[in-house]
């Protein structure tokens, strides 16, 4: 590979999930609730990658009738995960809630297994203790009252789903672009959430609507598709390594722009979370390229 492609793909990987670590923001700048602001994000991103994908040439079509029921489940599953994402950081922060999220990485270890009938391994079960333990060090009271309890809770929710919609995507969806994937289920939870829509849409003020349209291209429909150009470029190693960031880079943002505080709990649970998905990451490309091999 030439050495200028790695690089570009470096600056797309990490310009995509510092993107992304910025879309938690959006939960505390919009004045509006999770599900509203998933609705209103997907009918620009998917107007946007729409766009995207007819000026990259590639079919909006798809290439099998039963490939539009599998969509249809995953923008389902999608739309569920972004509502519980952003209500996650509305009730607790986003360097917690953005914790609670990332718990996914070591969930897709322990439950991949399953789906594929492999082995569980020892290690992988470690994991998926150090991950308890540092989302309990989150923890200010165990009672759903507190907000803070709750939302990393619902954080953990969205990790769930998120990890569903990921491993059937995988295996049932991998052959399309995730440009093409991202806008069929952009479009589905605009059509599934749109009849819970709480406010009404002439009543947004004009400051909220550039908010959305900010989060709708920048932060949803651009991190996307350079996502997608860094995938070409970077092994699945360096991708799913520097991914592990996206708490890191969404915590920096927030102290930086909301002026959200870490407490020394936050710094050392969050830490157990992001070097266990760390570890899971590399140790699953390791697996991977030892079957290869076999």
């Amino acid at each position: 590979m030439n050495p200028n492609d790695k690089k570009t793909g470096l600056v797309e990987l990490h310009l995509a999930v510092l993107l992304f670590g910025g879309t938690a923001l959006f939960s505390k700048l919009i004045p509006l609730s999770a599900l509203d602001i998933t609705v209103l994000r997907c009918v620009v991103a998917a107007a946007v990658l729409a766009l995207i994908v007819k000026l990259s040439k590639q079919k909006i079509a798809l290439e099998a009738a039963k490939d539009y029921l599998i969509a249809i489940g995953l923008g389902v599953i999608v739309s569920l995960h972004w509502v519980t994402y952003f209500a996650s950081m509305q009730l607790s922060s986003v360097a917690i809630g953005m914790i609670a999220f990332f718990t996914y990485p070591v969930m897709t270890v322990l439950v991949e297994p399953l789906v594929t009938k492999s082995k569980l391994q020892l290690a992988d079960v470690i994991s998926g203790v150090l991950v308890l333990i540092g989302v309990s060090l989150l923890i200010p009271e165990a009672s759903l009252g507190n907000d803070v309890t709750l939302g990393i809770v619902i954080g953990v929710v969205s990790a769930a789903l998120f990890t569903t919609r990921n491993l059937l995507h995988k295996r049932y969806f991998s052959q399309y672009s995730g440009q093409q994937a991202m806008l069929y289920q952009t479009a589905v939870a605009v059509v599934f959430l749109a009849p819970w829509l709480s406010v009404e849409v002439s009543t947004i003020e004009s400051n909220v609507w550039w908010l959305i349209i900010l989060l709708g291209t920048i932060f949803t429909a651009a991190p996307h598709a350079l996502f997608t150009s860094a995938l070409r470029l970077l092994s699945a190693k360096t991708v799913g390594l520097v991914s592990c960031l996206q708490p890191f880079y969404g915590a920096v943002l927030a102290l930086l722009l909301l002026g959200e505080d870490l407490d020394i709990k936050t710094i050392i649970g969050g830490t157990l979370v992001v070097a266990t998905a760390l570890f899971e990451t590399q140790q699953s490309h390791k697996s991977q390229r030892v079957k290869k091999t076999a």
